[in-house]
């Protein structure tokens, strides 16, 4: 089924995607937000810029979008998967406690800011080029993973990673070097353990984006986790 979204309203996309057979396509998409809000069951392919809020609260849902998106993807998501065909802006994946969400090319700032996980539910968010400044901010569970597919020369985060992280795990595809964690975490280089998890992902996003695994494996990974002295982790994480 396609649907025409040009000259609709978010609610006027959602109230078709609610009564659309299993799989669509959205076209002419144009900043409107809040597409696909809570939805399961369906999956849709978006073409155009949704607007902010894409995936949110999603229960579910698949949803690929054949270019760039904006703010706040999968905000609050508890399930499904997000696969971007370009780069996102801010807060990807904000309070995000499931599912998946790819990125093909780069986010902006914020982005994983309090991810959380519970039991069975560990998020996971790829990253295939660089990430702005805060990334991982108050981060409480779940997985990030940033590539680092970008011009030479260029960081692979910006500044203030990790700030308040008290859960979960960030994986920079990068040596670490030319970065400045916050004293609560601990940043080292990733063990064969490490590199079997990661594997698994890299292989995902090279499967989705036509990369070579092998290639990009070789290069070094650095694993960051809060620490056990970390005041943030001893208030908010059980022992």
């Amino acid at each position: 089924m396609i649907i025409q979204a040009k000259g609709l309203s978010y609610s006027d996309i959602n109230d078709k995607l609610r009564t659309a057979d299993k799989e669509i396509t959205v076209r002419g998409c144009l900043g409107q937000r809040f597409i696909c809000a809570g939805m399961s069951g369906i999956s849709v392919t978006l073409e155009g810029v949704p607007g902010n809020a894409l995936g949110a609260y999603l229960n579910g849902a698949e949803i690929t979008v054949q270019g760039n998106a904006q703010d706040a993807v999968g905000d609050t998501m508890n399930a499904g998967r997000i696969v971007i065909n370009g780069s996102v802006g801010d807060a990807v994946g904000y309070a995000m406690r499931g599912g998946s969400i790819y990125v093909k090319g780069d986010a902006g700032y914020r982005a994983g800011i309090h991810m959380k996980a519970y039991k069975e539910k560990i998020p996971v968010m790829v990253i295939g080029g660089k990430a702005g400044s805060f990334l991982g901010e108050y981060q409480a569970g779940g997985v990030i993973v940033v590539l680092g597919l970008k011009d030479s020369g260029e960081k692979i985060v910006g500044s203030f990673p990790c700030t308040g992280m008290h859960g979960g795990k960030l994986i920079l595809r990068s040596d670490g070097r030319d970065i400045t964690f916050p004293d609560q975490v601990t940043a080292k280089p990733a063990t064969d353990e490490d590199k079997a998890e990661i594997e698994k992902y890299v292989s995902e996003y090279c499967r989705l984006f036509g990369r070579n695994k092998e290639a990009m494996m070789r290069h070094p990974f650095t694993v960051v986790t809060p620490n056990s002295e970390n005041p943030y982790r001893r208030l908010y994480v059980a022992n």
